[in-house]
């Protein structure tokens, strides 16, 4: 039979007749401009820009391998993109650090909470993108007529992916640079990488593969102090530290004696962070263990202790009769602060919510939520309570509540040195009367307080060293000087008497703090202290640095066959 004249043309042979127009591949390429925009306005440079675009890349070509569609792919990765530099910018307002590829490796139920929590409107962002987001990745799937075949595509991702981890290897992240508010898709690129080969070869925590010792395991009734149990309070100081260490520095008549204990002794704490996160610090004092034993895992170690950890300070201290409890000034989902504190033995919580907080408040309402929620405890039982102070936080270019300092004047600093010595003034003066509601409200009852200077400001690297770069000052960082991590630690008593110990030293390491408290409580030490006692003795109040971490690691894995860490 002779063909028709005109036949009509199956529907693929119509497709591929079909005039393409300039519509269509401007479809493909406009998110690959997009993602040139987004690099030169992020990326600082050349090794920034190549670790963007070997994650670009990666991101294009394993979506091609999935959809063969190169408009729907681009477009898809454009929009991961600019959610990574968007949730990067909310979590440096926050933390002041940008995202890495941990925060994907912890993510939990508690860091949604806390976001949602802090931006309530966030959800209703979320879904009003997504609503337009989405009819549009519709459209792109339909209208791309371009298909490229999956396995030169997947070749291409692994090529990516080869690439990226060479460059992740040969040009390392460097921790302190987290802190910087730009390079949100290199950094986390690379630091995917190197969280992957770190947690292959060591898991979250470093500790030693086999020890011949073993802990015994604790007693519930082994704990018989002699004398009376003091009340013990732990007061979490922000940001405080003698600032007199900084050459220069001018300071109000009278500074320093509040860094003084009741002895009249001046005494360090060397804390495992520098100008913002507070929680590796409340890990130290809380667990008695140090966050560098979490190597880059370190930014996370509350969230990653949370139900792993089961060791700590209020852990012992229930242990010999006493009821726990812990006042916060943010929200409990925080870091999984809740959690976490939970445990290590914290029998109550109250956070920024539960006390009626609202925003950052001065000392003195965490102070007198102490007192009131003391006053609802039986006097006869004794209790610890962990106060955690939020005043002294950054930032320091607008003054905090400066109705409560009216006679202040600053001794001519630099604008924020003076803010810093301010709110300092306001502490001594609220912790002043905070003793002195204690002594009013419980006249008989002894009480042990401990007062530390949780990190040093965020500027006092500037101050210590004003004529190092922040390349120098990184270095320094990262090379733990001791000048960047000290504070103070301070030990009063109010109708008590602190025990004399060794253990109560000049200057002592963090995840000490906890064996200081119950030494100077007269409170008989548990199998893991007593051991951990041992090591601070003989390292001289060093713990993670001692033996370039060897004691730290022979100590975790005693906890991890005790079965205290789990999981790890």
């Amino acid at each position: 039979m002779a063909p028709p004249l005109n036949p009509v043309p199956t529907a693929p042979t119509a497709a591929a007749a079909a005039p393409i127009g300039v519509w269509r591949p401007l479809a493909v390429a406009a998110p690959h401009f997009g993602a040139l925009l987004v690099m030169f306005q992020t990326e600082t440079d050349f090794n920034s820009r190549l670790g963007f675009m070997l994650a670009w890349g990666i991101l294009n070509f394993f979506w091609i391998a999935l959809l063969r569609r190169p408009a729907l792919s681009a477009a898809l990765s454009l929009t991961l993109v600019v959610i990574l530099v968007l949730l990067s910018r909310l979590k440096h307002d926050v933390v002041q650090m940008t995202a890495n590829f941990v925060d994907l490796m912890v993510i939990d139920r508690d860091t949604a909470a806390f976001l949602f929590t802090i931006f309530p409107n966030l959800r209703w962002s979320a879904v009003g993108a997504a609503l337009v987001v989405l009819p549009l990745m519709y459209a792109l799937w339909w209208l791309d007529p371009f298909r490229i075949r999956r396995l030169p595509a997947a070749a291409a991702t692994l090529a990516c992916l080869a690439a990226l981890v060479g460059y992740a290897f040969t040009w390392p992240d460097e921790a302190w640079r987290g802190y910087y508010d730009d390079g949100y898709l290199s950094k986390f690129a690379r630091s995917g990488v190197t969280a992957v080969s770190d947690f292959a070869n060591y898991g979250f925590m470093d500790s030693d593969a086999v020890v011949t010792e073993r802990l015994k395991m604790p007693l519930e009734d082994s704990c018989h102090p002699a004398g009376r149990r003091p009340h013990i309070i732990m007061v979490h100081d922000e940001s405080s530290f003698d600032i007199r260490q900084a050459a220069g520095i001018r300071t109000p008549a009278g500074y320093g004696s509040y860094f003084n204990s009741y002895d009249g002794r001046a005494r360090k704490f060397l804390a495992e962070s520098n100008g913002g996160p507070s929680w590796f610090t409340e890990y130290n004092v809380l667990a008695g263990l140090s966050a560098r034993s979490f190597g880059r895992f370190s930014y996370f170690v509350t969230r990653i202790a949370a139900g792993r950890v089961e060791r700590g300070l209020p852990l012992a201290l229930r242990r010999c009769g006493y009821s726990t409890m812990s006042v916060y000034p943010a929200f409990g989902a925080f870091m999984s602060a809740r959690n976490f504190q939970a445990t290590t033995g914290m029998q109550r919580f109250y956070d920024a919510k539960d006390l009626g907080a609202k925003g950052v408040e001065p000392d003195s309402f965490f102070y007198n939520s102490a007192l009131r929620l003391m006053a609802e405890q039986p006097p006869a039982n004794p209790l610890f309570m962990f106060v955690y102070l939020a005043a002294n936080h950054f930032p320091w270019e607008t003054k905090f509540h400066p109705e409560l300092t009216p006679s202040w004047r600053a001794p001519g600093n630099v604008p924020v040195v003076d803010e810093y010595l301010r709110r300092q003034a306001m502490s001594v003066d609220h912790y002043g009367a905070f003793l002195a509601r204690l002594k009013k409200q419980f006249p008989a009852q002894p009480f042990l307080i401990v007062r530390y200077g949780d990190h040093q400001p965020e500027f006092s690297p500037g101050v210590l060293d004003p004529s190092l770069d922040e390349a120098g000052i990184g270095k320094k960082l990262m090379a733990y000087d001791p000048r960047y991590y000290a504070t103070y630690y301070a030990i009063d008593a109010i109708n008590f008497e602190p025990v004399k110990s060794e253990a109560i030293m000049d200057t002592i390491d963090g995840p000490y703090l906890p064996l200081v408290i119950q030494e100077a409580a007269g409170i008989p030490l548990d199998p893991s202290f007593e051991e951990q006692k041992k090591i601070m003795i003989r390292c001289k109040g060093m713990f993670y640095a001692c033996k370039d971490g060897a004691e730290a690691r022979r100590f975790n894995r005693l906890l991890i066959d005790a079965g205290m860490i789990k999981n790890l």
